[in-house]
């Protein structure tokens, strides 16, 4: 397995560069039966499809994608995306977390750590995702990363076979306040030097 290329650094996660040799990898975790029920998909897809995807993904450059790498060992524990509208400077937003890797937290720093680099690399003004209404750990995550709802497409999605709602939540530039990766590393510039 390749060493992670670290794009940027948090407290306990890193953001890094999706990793080929890692595609069996991201390929499990979305196929898990909990990450097709919080996507709110009902078939699995298949190995060749993910496959033959791969460079198409990676050369589009309106579809960033972050590996996210714990720092502890450097082990990969889930994958963020931002499918950026050029246009408007928006992005939808998605995560995936490896199925050992859910209930410690980490998808709301991956998902802030993500907004950070969206808002203050980016340049992107909003950001917004799409969460089924039964999932409320992730809709947890996502307000404790920063974002707020903004609205529900009624009975849009299916939870355990049964159409629920999905929720809308986005989230601003202006409104992204707290502790930022990206400005914390970043010194300002001093005052103009005087003219002789």
């Amino acid at each position: 397995m390749s060493t992670p290329q670290i794009l940027l650094t948090g407290a306990r996660l890193a953001l890094a560069q999706p990793r080929r040799d890692l595609l069996p990898e991201y390929h499990r975790w979305e196929n898990d039966a909990r990450t097709i029920l919080g996507y709110g998909n009902q078939f699995p897809q298949s190995w060749e499809v993910r496959d033959g995807g791969w460079e198409r993904q990676r050369a589009n450059h309106q579809y960033p994608q972050f590996e996210v790498v714990r720092l502890d060992d450097l082990s990969a524990v889930g994958m963020t995306t931002l499918d950026v509208n050029q246009y408007v400077r928006t992005a939808e937003y998605t995560v995936v977390l490896a199925p050992e890797a859910r209930g410690h937290g980490y998808a709301a720093e991956a998902t802030r750590l993500t907004l950070d680099w969206a808002f203050h690399l980016g340049a992107l003004r909003m950001v917004w995702l799409k969460v089924l209404e039964p999932n409320r750990a992730g809709i947890t995550a996502y307000q404790r990363a920063g974002f707020r709802n903004a609205g529900r497409l009624r009975q849009s999605g299916y939870w355990l076979g049964r159409p629920c709602d999905e929720v809308i939540m986005d989230a601003i530039a202006e409104e992204f306040d707290g502790e930022s990766w990206v400005t914390a590393t970043v010194t300002p510039p001093g005052p103009p030097s005087p003219s002789a």
